[in-house]
């Protein structure tokens, strides 16, 4: 089963919507339930997407018209904007057990597993230069590449080496996650991390050893920074917790 298919399948629940905001770098949707609930995706777009015949949300300006389940049915699409409305509405959806949680930094989990060892990094994250001076060996792959990272393409000829392999949510958006998690050798220790990360155990069950996500307890706060262009790390009242398989 694709793991899209398997994240879809685990939500026993629908909730009628409040707002639903597509940011330059962030996505929210937030639900019109008790208690309130806000789900966080970045921001992706295609090429492709961006002309009249074939826009990037092929709904826009009627989303509201439709439920938290429905929108995360676009997971599936092609388009990566709707694919990540799709994932912010999947995460407001989801019913998060903090106490399995730990307030814990991917960042400190991939210095920690990858100090002196191959880290692969799927994504350009902040902490990459960090990476790069602890491990004996790393690799960061972009689909956009800075000078001294590597391009996607060669993830099949990177990722086997890699001891530590760290995958951007964003993976599951444009539907490379179960590719690279093929990738990934048996005894890798392998992170998802970003805001685009649902925060289930069911990923463990996709070879994931753990789970970097994102909880928004300012849901005003956080739509308003949104609005205005935030970058994730200019979003209030976020919380990065991390589930890590027993």
């Amino acid at each position: 089963m694709k793991s899209i298919d398997r994240l879809l399948g685990c939500l026993n629940k629908d909730a009628p919507l409040k707002e639903v905001i597509v940011g330059a770098f962030q996505t929210a949707v937030a639900l019109d339930s008790e208690p309130p609930r806000c789900g966080l995706s970045s921001s992706l777009t295609t090429d492709h997407h961006h002309d009249h015949t074939h826009p990037s949300v092929s709904n826009a300006g009627n989303l509201l018209q439709t439920t938290a389940r429905g929108l995360a049915d676009g997971l599936h699409s092609s388009s990566w904007l709707e694919a990540s409305i799709g994932m912010a509405a999947l995460n407001a959806l989801l019913d998060v057990d903090e106490d399995d949680c730990a307030e814990v930094n991917a960042r400190e989990i991939i210095l920690e597993r990858g100090a002196d060892r191959r880290v692969a990094i799927v994504g350009h994250f902040p902490f990459v230069d960090r990476v790069r001076r602890e491990a004996r060996e790393s690799w960061v792959l972009e689909l956009n590449p800075c000078p001294s990272d590597e391009p996607a393409d060669r993830a099949g000829d990177i990722i086997p080496k890699a001891d530590v392999v760290a995958l951007s949510g964003t993976t599951l958006i444009n539907h490379t996650f179960d590719e690279l998690m093929k990738l990934c050798r048996p005894d890798a220790y392998v992170l998802l991390l970003g805001a685009s990360t649902p925060l289930t155990p069911l990923l463990f069950e996709c070879g994931v050893d753990a789970v970097c996500g994102t909880v928004v307890s300012d849901i005003e706060g956080a739509l308003r920074a949104i609005r205005q262009g935030a970058s994730y790390r200019q979003i209030p009242g976020r919380r990065a917790l991390t589930m890590i398989k027993d």
